[in-house]
């Protein structure tokens, strides 16, 4: 599987994994659409490869996020298995699609939305006041989209569903938890999706990389989320968000 490594290149990516995972962990989003952007954009990787590879190193990632928010109390259970299943069968779909379709067409439209998302919560963030938090009403529909959009896109996750969730008004740390928690359940089914049609070729020099950074950074996100402010946490998702899916709109459309 590591066979034909450059190991000396290695450790670029995993600075990368490194600084994604802080902010996925810190904010609940990111890892995906980072790294994706990275192996695509940058790199050449074929988005099908390129989507593989980031779910391998989201399993461990995850996993180890996931079991730090609950540490930390950050995860919301009633909330957590409402967006499981509709996250799975969005994801293994999603993933299905791709390895057979193109999903380019939509990606422009998915991150210009997203941008706007992102902008909302800036404001929103910029604007707090101690607001009272409300629970969200529509989650599991989320978390179908949120599911299928990571598989297809490479990453869509965390944007999604963590961004929807805030903009219902959903407290944000408990939010980012459980959304990273059940993220771990969503990149395993994906990746198991992925394996059957493709094998490990994505198992790249990059991905390697990506996956020993992500596993060293991932415990400490859920410390972050838990003591920082509510309102620091809206204004930086905002600016995460938006600069993220910017990107990626301008990638998409050049």
């Amino acid at each position: 599987m590591f066979e034909g490594l450059d190991w000396s290149a290695v450790w670029t990516f995993v600075a990368v994994g490194f600084a994604a995972q802080i902010v996925d962990g810190a904010l609940g989003m990111a890892f995906g659409v980072i790294s994706s952007t990275l192996l695509v954009s940058v790199l050449g990787v074929p988005p099908a490869t390129a989507s593989a590879g980031v779910h391998l190193v989201e399993c461990f990632t995850t996993g180890v996020s996931g079991i730090s928010h609950a540490i930390h109390r950050n995860v919301d259970w009633k909330l957590f298995l409402r967006l499981l299943i509709p996250g799975v069968i969005g994801g293994v779909t999603g993933a299905y699609l791709l390895t057979s379709l193109d999903a380019s067409v939509t990606r422009p439209f998915v991150m210009a939305y997203l941008a706007g998302i992102g902008l909302y919560l800036l404001y929103r963030g910029l604007r707090f006041a101690n607001q009272r938090h409300r629970e969200p009403k529509i989650i599991e529909p989320l978390g179908l989209a949120g599911g299928f959009l990571d598989a297809a896109g490479g990453g869509g996750w965390g944007p999604v569903v963590t961004s929807n969730l805030l903009v219902q008004g959903a407290q944000p740390r408990t939010t980012i938890g459980t959304v990273n928690s059940v993220e771990f359940f969503l990149t395993l089914s994906v990746s198991i999706t992925f394996i059957a049609h493709l094998g490990f070729a994505a198992f790249t020099t990059a991905v390697v990389g990506l996956l020993i950074g992500g596993v060293i950074a991932a415990p400490f996100g859920a410390i972050i989320a838990k003591r920082v402010p509510t309102k620091t946490l809206l204004v930086m998702v905002g600016i995460v968000l938006t600069a993220t899916s910017a990107f990626s709109l301008y990638r998409a459309l050049a």
